[in-house]
């Protein structure tokens, strides 16, 4: 045999074994009546979504719930410190087992106001509550318990935050929310901060 004609003999073999080679790979990728995960045209399957605060029947915290669905002239209480006024427009019990108040703080002075102070003195609470109203209280008289902000697994309060300094003659909207007490307290003392403490009428 010339060595011509086994070189040619060679290639033919060889393409011989990567048509058969092929065709096994394409045998071994066929399906067996629907996609496989991690084939093409196919798509991960998606993670469960987290469940909501709503699911859990938790407080929800919103940017939008200050001043949200809220009478701007309603006035349950007004009280004022270091030259700020604030107005408690809302303080209703919800379903969820919780209170939310609303209220409005303007800066009646002719200097800007740091808010830092409203954050209180809880360090757990400062740490993820920077210039926020953390650092308010609801004081059952009645009942002789006392209320704080209510907080999440973080520390993270279900209260407005991020509260930049009041400039002279501005106004900010505030919501904090606390556990309810009984339904027989019809009242409680409120307290924040740099402000004189009031007594506040629960309604819902």
């Amino acid at each position: 045999m010339s060595m011509r004609r086994t070189t040619t003999t060679r290639r033919a073999m060889v393409a011989v074994s990567m048509t058969a080679a092929l065709a096994f790979a394409l045998a071994g990728c066929g399906d067996d009546g629907g996609e496989k995960p991690g084939n093409e045209g196919s798509s991960a399957p998606s993670a469960p979504a987290s469940p909501s605060a709503e699911d859990k029947g938790e407080p929800q915290q919103e940017d939008t719930a200050a001043g949200e669905n809220v009478d701007p002239d309603a006035k349950l209480a007004e009280i004022r410190g270091d030259g700020l006024v604030m107005t408690i427009h809302q303080a209703k019990r919800d379903s969820g087992g919780f209170i939310t108040l609303q209220a409005s703080i303007k800066n009646e002075g002719t200097q800007s106001k740091n808010t830092t102070a409203w954050a209180g003195t809880e360090t757990a609470l400062l740490a993820k509550n920077p210039n926020s109203v953390a650092g308010a209280t609801l004081v059952d008289k009645v009942g002789k318990k006392r209320y704080y902000i209510l907080r999440d697994t973080e520390n993270r309060c279900l209260c407005t935050t991020g509260i930049p300094p009041l400039l002279a003659g501005k106004t900010t909207s505030v919501f904090m929310q606390f556990p309810a007490p009984p339904e027989t307290t019809t009242e409680v003392d409120f307290t924040l901060p740099t402000f004189a403490t009031t007594s506040v009428k629960i309604s819902g």
